[in-house]
């Protein structure tokens, strides 16, 4: 783009017509004297901006009711923010469904849709299970896929910038994958891929549990529990992409494996076997000594995950999330020792997205690189540096 300087007329352009299409983007309509008290810019510049952002699409002018033009004569033109110019993808791949959720610009999901997954599928017939599944969303929506304008996706694993899946232990073939590069074929529009609980962090943050606090940490709980955290309202990948995968705590010199740990037989329960993991949080339910005895040793090694990451970051808020958010005595236990192990105990609360939460997060890195282009002065809170 070339050196910038403060008088710079592009730069001014720019800067006006983000401010006016972020207002009327939080309005129904509005009218160039509205924008003109909005923005505290002069009518004639609201009016040149207006114009421009008709000319591309983004704005319109609404048109009034045949009863208000009745009662006030001619009334003033009222213009809106065009969220249907476009639309927003967020893709969720995980090792049992594959889900996708559908807006327009406004981020208002207008479409949803999910298909169960076999945990054994390889990287081709996962994918082809995503294309499905968006192609359903899509129809069902009335909306071309022409129409996309960016596509976010969550997914286990360690994920580098370009979308290139660099570890993942959850889904069979997935790393080295370039998981970005593939999708891009299929939509030909910017693809954004991240790891699945930064992803859930993001949507907590944007409409759950957490929409009120800068500095959380999501987990994303389960056999190989992972987190994702914001500092300071902005996601925080690390240098390579791998902060906050604390399933990997176990290899610091302790024995057991998680599987191990929640295991009743002495036999490592399989990773991804959601079902003998709820049969053995079922069996503690009823009383079973073996399996409360499992689910103890399980609880024990979440706190202590959670707690090494609490202890490095202090956020003010934990959230819980993944499938052991829906068994019964998780957030006790930690909450009890997070009292005891941190020097100042965050508060701990449960997802209120639930498995919604990935793919919700996904949407948001969609709209926020489109935002980035519309609206940027200055930079997103998933924003990759």
């Amino acid at each position: 783009m070339g050196r910038l300087t403060g008088g710079d007329p592009s730069l001014l352009r720019r800067i006006n017509s983000a401010v006016v299409l972020h207002s009327l983007r939080g309005t129904d309509s509005s009218t160039l004297t509205d924008l003109t008290r909005i923005t505290g810019l002069s009518r004639p510049t609201v009016e040149g901006v207006v114009e421009g952002l008709i000319e591309a699409g983004l704005v319109v002018e609404s048109v009034p009711e045949e009863g208000e033009a009745r009662r006030q004569g001619r009334p003033a033109r009222r213009f809106r923010f065009r969220a249907e110019a476009g639309h927003l993808l967020g893709v969720e791949i995980g090792a049992h469904r594959v889900a996708a959720l559908l807006s327009g610009l406004d981020g208002r999901i207008i479409g949803a849709g999910s298909r169960e997954v076999s945990q054994t599928a390889g990287a081709d017939d996962r994918l082809e299970r995503v294309r499905a599944v968006v192609a359903d969303v899509l129809r069902r929506a009335g909306v071309a896929r022409s129409s996309l304008r960016a596509v976010g996706v969550g997914s286990p694993g360690i994920v580098e910038a370009d979308g290139t899946v660099r570890l993942s232990t959850a889904l069979p073939g997935w790393t080295g994958l370039a998981l970005g590069e593939r999708l891009r074929r299929s939509f030909r529009c910017p693809v954004l891929v991240e790891n699945d609980a930064n992803a859930a962090a993001v949507a907590e943050h944007w409409k759950g549990a957490a929409t009120d606090s800068d500095d959380i940490v999501f987990v994303l709980a389960g056999l190989s529990p992972g987190a994702g955290s914001l500092i300071g309202g902005r996601l925080h990948r690390g240098y390579g992409g791998a902060a906050g995968e604390i399933g990997a705590l176990h290899l610091l010199g302790r024995d057991e494996t998680p599987e191990k740990l929640l295991s009743t037989t002495g036999e490592p329960l399989h990773p991804l076997d959601e079902q003998a993991v709820a049969d053995v949080f079922a069996l503690a339910k009823s009383g079973d000594e073996g399996a409360l005895a499992a689910v103890e040793r399980f609880n024990k090694r979440l706190v202590h995950d959670v707690a090494a990451l609490v202890l490095a970051l202090d956020p003010e808020l934990v959230v819980i999330g993944g499938w052991a958010a829906g068994l019964d005595g998780v957030l006790p236990p930690l909450r009890d020792e997070l009292s005891r192990y941190c020097l100042r105990p965050p508060r701990v609360t449960l997802s209120l997205l639930g498995e919604a939460a990935v793919a919700t997060g996904a949407l948001r890195l969609a709209l926020d690189h489109v935002e980035e282009q519309l609206f940027a002065v200055e930079g997103t809170a998933t924003a990759r540096r």
